[in-house]
């Protein structure tokens, strides 16, 4: 079993509170959470946004180095059902405790003609300080690399916030893009604000995914993994003992 952490970086609001949400989405099986403001980018009656992430595990990434796999696609949607359940389970927690609470599952996030959403988790993670935004356009977490699947809760209730994460920590590292089969990736160091085509050919990516996806499966889907097995803190996750 994969160990777990949580970030302790907070500033003001119901530490109790907190620390409580935390523990409940820790016990249903999170690897990752941490809170954080959405002010600056306030959807409806929600300044508070809960990152959430499920780490892979790592005898699953190593075979992504080299090629997709079904064991990946099967993980791929386990993964995403164990985080649809994580966050049901803090929106009813905080429903119960009177706040307003909307868990952003799969069900209820809208995909867009250019394949976004209103509010990416990945928005949310890096609000609440998890990580910043790779070269390969995802999230990277000093702990698990890029290694993980992420969603997101959100709240009115007066969380305690971490602190936002607002520049990249690639530096000059470029395996992501190196390794990019499509070569879709532009290998721009990823700022707030930044729109996801300024670090990704969308359709280059999502059309070499299928491709290779159904080399080596026969699955007809749009899944790699390739960059975010080859960035080098997912291979500190995978030397981690």
């Amino acid at each position: 079993m994969e160990e777990t952490y949580v970030l302790k970086i907070g500033d003001q609001g119901s530490v109790d509170l907190t620390e409580e949400l935390k523990e409940l989405l820790l016990q249903s099986g999170a690897s990752l959470v941490e809170v954080g403001s959405l002010e600056k980018i306030k959807i409806n009656a929600y300044d508070k946004g809960v990152s959430v992430a499920v780490a892979l595990p790592k005898a699953v990434v190593h075979e992504l180095q080299k090629t997709p796999t079904i064991e990946y696609h099967r993980l791929y949607y386990a993964l995403n059902d164990k985080l649809n359940k994580i966050v049901t389970a803090g929106e009813r927690f905080l429903k119960d405790k009177g706040f307003a609470a909307y868990a952003q599952t799969t069900d209820r996030v809208k995909i867009d003609e250019r394949r976004s959403s209103r509010l990416p988790h990945k928005t949310v993670a890096t609000r609440a300080g998890l990580g910043w935004i790779g070269k390969n356009g995802l999230l990277v977490t000093e702990r698990f690399g890029s290694a993980v699947r992420i969603s997101s809760l959100l709240t009115d209730a007066p969380l305690s916030c971490g602190r936002p994460v607002n520049e990249s920590r690639c530096g000059g590292c470029s395996l992501c893009v190196k390794e990019c089969p499509g070569q879709a990736l532009e290998g721009k160091l990823w700022e707030p604000g930044m729109s996801r085509e300024e670090l990704v050919d969308v359709e280059k990516c999502y059309k070499t995914q299928n491709e290779i996806m159904y080399q080596a499966t026969g699955i007809e889907t749009d899944l790699c993994g390739r960059c975010f097995a080859v960035c080098r803190y997912t291979k500190k996750y995978l030397r981690d003992i």
